[in-house]
């Protein structure tokens, strides 16, 4: 497929939102104007396991200002939203709203206090006299599990001539999106419904949710995203005490607001990451890749989210990567415990999935003297065998990977940086270089999109793909504007609202602007014919698009790190970023999400990591004890692109939002390992945190 010919489409366009948002004029979940609304605080297990021997909330009751106190007594029988069953499932969690008998993990909601200002519900929450019997932490589960074997990786382990091992533990971290999880609910006294203000990136998910776990008609219920301030992953599903909210708003009948605290998006919103991987590569004395073991172990907490099992099964679907291995034998399994809920976080699995193997490669090429480059390179799928099908199920679309790492070479200039670290080891310093190439899948499934044409010579756009800080106006209006030949002051657009956009998606998995702009390019190619074909205006055209298959962007990252051996504090000094993510729209956004993906690539490497101890209990509460990267902690980071247009869907557009997040990890974890090479010691597990250094480098 060639790029589209167009004036706007690969245009570098700064985003029309910013201009309100950065003048303060975003309207978030709380800012939404209530009729004197009820303000919810929760009273949270203080411990992880245990029967709640009585609850008292007399006192709380008669404090000023408390309108009502419920507790999951009060609550009807629920059940629990569906979980894409992308895995084999073996075992189902509970889903409380509000704890009833038992408590299953510190932060449970247990009794929730609903009063005129949000300081007063605060304040009623400590006179609730709780009453729990600690009991042992239940031992963990198995939830769900897939194994993925292709030829005989036995007998190709039993004769290679090279085998080489490594195993990761990724910290859990904490997603930290500006604005916390929150809602606001208008109560409609006259059809006893609701509508729902929600920060969220999937408000149809919420919707299908709410009328499964509490059982309402859907026409009382609209979910509305009004400016959502970043969710990556973790704003994908609903959480219970959104949903007890909702309840609670038609029970009393009355509006009522809920605003996470920082505290409590620490202590109850979803982490992400924590699987452990080990993995075995075999190679023949050529340096052909033989076989590929991989073994990884997902937590998912104390309940399931919707999207809980995404992070283990692409662990394990992604390999082998872009590689050609003949052999394999991949598991993955999800194990439940008495923790707070782990979820998907941009990247959901893929980064794991590619720091399992490109660990191993840098590992074969340190062990055989191989270039780590050459030796990617020589075991690449060829751009004759692509579209290439892989023993896990995936269907490359297209790509020269080979090609793209030469082109990366050059534009990183990848001999200066080896000269660099070489110079700095040579004067007695520790440096390491590290390398990654990637492969990350988007644009699954559908999406819907509606346009309207206008009279006055303007367009209105509806889809089903939510924004929180994406610049899906700016996107959707630079495709608008070439489909339709109009200008793109001329296009506005309606997203994230299930009362005037019936069904959708969301923001999740990378695919917005593939499959959402997709459908809106069909959309709008039906409108521009209605019209041509004498229909007046205004005319309306809408399109549910459903792509072939997933769209594979592609590319390597590098990173040069050099180590304080006094203090084992490590200083990032360059890095560079090579992307193929088809054809831009947009190439200034498609920068914004490659350099903010970078950002928490180093972060969740370097930095962040989410301390639970032996009985349950949260020790990173608060950014004084969670380590968030800062501009000083991010290098210099150079961009490349090339452009190979996706075969998958007519935009030819591919995913960029987890791009950085799915490559940088490795490479930043090889740079790290490559620096300790010539010390002798092993490096430590993530993060690289100056502490955890010097003990490996003094061990």
């Amino acid at each position: 497929m060639n790029k589209p010919a167009s004036q706007m489409i690969g245009a570098a366009i700064p985003r029309r939102e910013d201009p309100a948002l950065l003048k303060g004029q975003g309207r978030y979940t709380a800012d939404i104007a209530l009729n004197q609304p009820l303000h919810i605080a929760f009273l949270r297990s203080p411990v992880a396991a245990g029967r709640i021997a009585g609850i008292d909330i007399s006192e709380a009751l008669a404090a000023p200002g408390v309108h009502a106190v419920l507790t999951g007594a009060d609550l009807p029988p629920t059940t629990s939203p569906d979980v894409l069953p992308v895995l084999e499932i073996e075992g189902t969690l509970p889903y409380p709203m509000l704890a009833r008998e038992r408590v299953s993990c510190v932060g449970e909601p247990v009794a929730a206090v609903f009063a005129d200002s949000p300081a007063r519900a605060a304040d009623a929450v400590d006179l609730i006299a709780l009453d729990i019997e600690d009991e042992d932490l239940p031992e963990p589960r198995r939830i769900a599990q897939r194994r993925w074997q292709s030829g005989n990786a036995r007998q190709a382990f039993d004769h290679a001539a090279h085998v080489v091992e490594v195993e990761t533990i990724h910290p859990r971290v904490a997603p930290s999106p500006m604005e916390p999880r929150g809602v606001a609910i208008r109560y409609d006294a006259e059809t006893d419904g609701v509508t729902i203000f929600q920060s969220t990136q999937t408000p149809h998910r919420t919707k299908t949710d709410l009328m499964r776990v509490l059982q309402l008609d859907p026409d009382r219920i609209r979910i509305v995203a009004p400016d959502v301030g970043g969710g990556f992953g973790m704003k994908g599903f609903a959480y219970p005490e959104e949903l007890f909210a909702t309840w609670a708003a038609l029970q009393l009948k009355r509006d009522v607001r809920w605003i996470a605290t920082r505290s409590e998006e620490f202590l109850s919103a979803a982490h992400g990451r924590g699987l452990t991987s080990r993995g075995r590569l075999a190679l023949d004395a050529e340096g052909r890749f033989l076989a590929l073991e991989a073994r990884i172990d997902a937590p998912v907490g104390n309940w399931i989210a919707a999207t809980a099992l995404m992070p283990a099964f692409n662990a394990g679907r992604i390999l082998p990567s872009g590689y050609v291995i003949p052999a394999l034998d991949i598991e993955t399994q999800v194990h439940s415990h008495p923790t707070p809920p782990v979820g998907i976080y941009r990247g959901a699995g893929r980064p794991e999935a590619n720091v399992i193997l490109e660990r191993l490669i840098d590992e074969a090429a340190a062990v055989t003297g191989r270039d780590p480059l050459e030796l990617r390179k020589q075991n690449l799928v060829p751009v004759s065998a692509m579209p290439h099908d892989t023993a896990t199920g995936n269907h490359l679309d297209s790509g020269d990977y080979a090609a793209a790492l030469d082109t990366f070479a050059a534009a990183a200039d990848l001999d200066a940086l080896r000269a660099r670290r070489d110079a700095i080891r040579d004067a007695g310093g520790i440096a390491g270089l590290g390398l990654a190439f990637y492969v990350d899948p988007s644009a699954a499934g559908w999406e819907y999109a509606r346009v309207t044409l206008n009279a006055d010579g303007t367009a209105h756009i509806a889809t089903g793909a939510t924004q929180q800080g994406h610049g899906r106006l700016t996107a959707f209006s630079q495709i608008a504007a070439d489909a339709l030949g109009l200008p793109m002051e001329a296009v506005t657009l309606d997203a994230g609202d299930t009362g005037t956009v019936a069904e959708g998606v969301g923001a999740v998995g990378s695919r917005a602007t593939a499959i959402g702009g997709s459908a809106l390019l069909e959309a709008c190619a039906k409108a521009k014919a209605m019209v041509e074909g004498g229909a007046p205006l205004p005319v309306t055209a809408e399109s549910k698009y459903e792509v072939a298959g997933q769209a594979w962007a592609f590319g390597a990252y590098a990173a040069l790190v050099e180590i304080d051996p006094e203090t084992g504090t490590p200083r990032l000094l360059r890095a560079h970023a090579h992307d193929d993510t088809g054809v831009m729209v947009n190439p200034v956004q498609v920068e914004g999400q490659i350099r903010g993906g970078f950002a928490q690539a180093v972060g969740e490497t370097m930095l962040e990591a989410i301390a639970l101890d032996a009985d349950g209990q949260l020790l990173t509460g608060s950014f004084m004890d969670y380590a968030m990267p800062r501009a000083d902690d991010l290098p210099p980071l150079a961009l490349s692109h090339s452009e190979t247009p996706s075969p998958m869907n007519p935009l030819g557009a591919k995913g960029v939002g987890e791009a950085a997040t799915t490559g940088a990890p490795a490479a930043l974890i090889n740079a790290i390992t490559d620096a300790f090479r010539p010390t002798g010691k092993a490096p430590p597990q993530m993060p690289f945190s100056p502490s955890r250094i010097w003990d490996a480098l003094n061990a």
